[in-house]
């Protein structure tokens, strides 16, 4: 394996055009600074692979190898039929390959196909694809439940790009819904928006049902009555039938703001609004929980999913848990900021 070479503060400085007092003061976490550029400072040292030393002294402590003299092999899974370049797949693999490569690691992609139901199946796709062969395996979101569960149970380092299941034994990273969603709630009330519509499915899949848990409890926590019948909570109709229950909705229980849970909510919502006649946000305020829109919307305010820096962390994780076999699994949630965007209206102004 070639030999590192160690990165320093200045070839963070060099790359962003600052001074090393900067960048040593964006790292220390010590004001005088906006926040986009620690964010950049952050953003540059992890993706080259700079390390504090109270980094390195807490990895030698927990047992990891800043250097380790063999080359691991991990897979990321993701479910059949899914775009790599998807909103969060894309994301999520370069922060996990950043991590690795810093160690000497590589990873590979490997997709899971539907109907891995019977053990004899399962155990045939297992061998084909050499998965109990390499040292570790990242489960991504969106694998149906049933193979999600078959892939937790395996004996092999395991790191959850999700949240766990009740009682699942596997270490899992994940961007923070409930924060998300309370930072979106606490944002649209603060600014005069007390009647808020949930839209977005809440079945099926686990993070969708954690999204609608997450605006009720925010909802509460702010005093506010949530009744399930005055939100949208199906998608699984045609979007005739879907944008003419939302008007239904809008015209009787006058919504002054919508949360979309999805990008398909958000999608439809958009239509449904342009369709009717209304603008966003002069006559309808929205917060969307993806990370990315279609174009000819507006600049959607949304809260800011840490989907690179999850897998980074998840990178982090395996190698871990490597080191640490027999320890507790761990849960980890990673909190990121608000982007009010142009596209709510501030009723108490």
């Amino acid at each position: 394996m070639a030999i590192r070479k160690k990165v320093t503060l200045q070839h963070i400085a060099d790359k962003l055009h600052l001074t090393v007092h900067t960048v040593s003061k964006a790292l220390r976490g010590l004001p005088g600074m906006s926040e986009e550029t620690r964010h950049a400072v952050r953003q540059a040292a992890n993706e080259l692979g700079y390390r504090t030393k109270e980094q390195e002294r807490s990895m030698s402590l927990d047992g990891i190898p800043l250097f380790p003299s063999k080359s691991r092999r991990f897979i990321m899974l993701l479910a059949s039929g899914q775009d790599i370049t998807l909103t969060i797949h894309q994301p999520l693999l370069e922060g996990i390959q950043s991590r690795l490569a810093e160690v000497g690691h590589k990873i590979e992609l490997c997709f899971v196909p539907d109907g891995l139901s019977g053990d004899e199946r399962f155990s045939s796709w297992l061998l084909q694809n050499e998965i109990m062969y390499a040292d570790g395996i990242f489960i991504s979101p969106l694998i149906p439940a049933a193979i999600e569960r078959q892939l937790i149970a395996l004996e092999l380092p395991r790191i959850l790009l999700n949240f766990p299941p009740f009682g699942a034994k596997i270490d899992s990273v994940i961007w923070d819904v409930f924060n998300s969603m309370q930072q979106s709630v606490d944002y649209l009330v603060k600014r005069g928006h007390n009647k808020i519509m949930y839209i977005g499915d809440v079945k099926s899949r686990r993070g969708y049902k954690l999204r609608w848990m997450a605006f009720r409890d925010s909802m509460d926590d702010l005093g506010i009555e949530v009744n399930p019948d005055e939100q949208m909570l199906r998608s699984d109709v045609s979007l005739e039938s879907w944008t003419e229950s939302w008007l239904d909705h809008v015209k009787r229980y006058e919504p002054t703001a919508f949360i979309c849970a999805t990008e398909l909510a958000l999608t439809r919502t958009y239509l449904a609004c342009h369709a009717a006649g209304k603008r966003i946000p002069t006559d309808y305020s929205i917060v969307c929980l993806e990370p990315n829109v279609q174009g000819g919307m507006p600049d959607i305010a949304r809260p800011d999913l840490p989907i690179r820096e999850t897998g980074c962390r998840a990178g982090d994780r395996m190698i871990w848990r490597i080191a640490n076999p027999s320890l507790p699994y761990e849960h980890i949630r990673l909190q990121g900021d608000f982007d009010p965007g142009r596209s709510i209206r501030h009723l108490n102004k």
